[in-house]
């Protein structure tokens, strides 16, 4: 359930820049954004403690980034536990090449390299792979700016393209993303529980997930970053601050 916004500049060499809100169940450890992986010392991720995978990494050196969300999904009867999606995450940013099948759950795989965004769908059947054209795109749990979901319908326009100079040297500005937590902070307006809610308490829908972190990347040619921040109270906007 978790959503992914970005923006893809129509200039080229101009940053694409993305915010993401991460739901999962609180009880599930999670590690900070870090390097915790001794094999890709130049990747930095949010780790899941259980599996060892990555819900976003980036590899400043190769300039990449990666994020993944679960999605709904036709595997129903398998006869073995499958394998955690965490590590699409760290093979995205290593470039390795995503297996066809993956052999998990259902998945969207959004991906970010200097001049390009994608984003790779599975849902235990098919896999489709899609760049995005310039603008501003979202996605959650269903497809990319899918307007059947709710969230999306209600608050893509919103986020519109960030006011300060889409020039290579203002990767780092931090203007970008204070305009889009003052748009995530209008979005909290409809309540945590509500079906356009961003940040989010899904225990209604049946899942024990909420809304506990956000993350933001900017990459263009030869700079790359990743900040990161915990909300205060799980399922509850509290404006983070993204180090």
């Amino acid at each position: 359930m978790c959503t992914v916004i970005f923006h893809v500049p129509s200039e080229p060499g101009a940053p694409i820049r993305l915010l993401a809100v991460r739901d999962e169940d609180p009880a599930r450890a999670w590690d900070p954004l870090g390097p915790w992986w001794p094999e890709l010392p130049s990747v930095s991720g949010v780790r899941d403690r259980r599996a060892g995978g990555a819900w976003l990494a980036a590899d400043a050196d190769a300039g990449r980034v990666a994020v993944i969300l679960n999605r709904a999904d036709v595997a129903t009867d398998e006869a073995e536990p499958l394998p955690s999606r965490g590590r699409i995450v760290l093979d995205a940013v290593a470039g390795t090449p995503l297996a066809d099948p993956p052999g998990t759950h259902g998945f969207n795989l959004v991906e970010v390299t200097p001049g390009e965004a994608s984003v790779t769908m599975w849902d235990g059947r098919s896999l489709r792979r899609v760049v995005l054209a310039p603008g501003t795109h979202m996605i959650a749990h269903d497809d990319v700016d899918d307007a059947a979901t709710a969230r999306i319908a209600a608050w893509r326009d919103d986020f519109a393209a960030p006011a300060v100079p889409d020039a290579p040297d203002a990767a780092t500005d931090d203007g970008w993303r204070e305009q889009w937590l003052d748009t995530l902070e209008r979005t909290s307006a409809v309540g945590a529980t509500d079906d356009r809610a961003i940040v989010r308490d899904n225990r209604p829908f049946g899942y024990p997930t909420l809304s506990l972190l956000v993350c933001t990347a900017s990459v263009a040619p030869g700079a790359v970053d990743v900040r990161y921040g915990e909300f205060d109270e799980p399922g509850a906007w509290n404006r983070p601050v993204l180090r």
